[in-house]
């Protein structure tokens, strides 16, 4: 628990306000396939990357501390889901649901959070590799 803890902390301390506002959002949107997951299992699929993604960061997090290479962490897991997700839009059985209708949602958050994780990772990957820090920060 401690790790979680170190983790929320650098989060809290070192990210813009933007980025927690994001953060919400993108916690508040995927967490919804707790619910649909409930009774339908393309959302447990979804939610099973999810959290597999969320996991990685934390174990990638332990290694390298808060740099851009933790974004790697969604980019192996929700990859392959946001790809599954967009499969199963327009499907008989999905497009007319409250479940499609989440996916509507819920396919551009992801998407512009993997743009970000694929944006830290190019940044890490050219030596942006010192722990991530505000701008105006001593």
């Amino acid at each position: 628990m401690e790790i979680l803890e170190r983790f929320y902390a650098d989060v809290t301390t070192h990210s813009p306000e933007w980025v927690l506002i994001w953060l919400h959002v993108l916690v508040g949107v995927l967490s919804l396939s707790l619910l649909f997951g409930l009774y339908r299992p393309e959302a447990r699929a979804i939610l099973f990357g999810t959290l597999l993604g969320m996991g990685m960061v934390i174990v990638i997090y332990a290694q390298f501390g808060f740099t851009r290479i933790l974004g790697i962490g969604h980019i192996l897991f929700w990859t392959p889901t946001l790809f599954y997700m967009l499969s199963l839009q327009g499907t008989s059985g999905v497009s007319k649901t409250w479940f499609g209708r989440w996916l509507w949602l819920a396919i551009p958050v992801m998407t512009i959070s993997l743009g970000f994780d694929y944006f830290d990772l190019g940044r890490y990957l050219m030596g942006e590799r010192e722990p991530i820090a505000l701008a105006n920060a001593s």
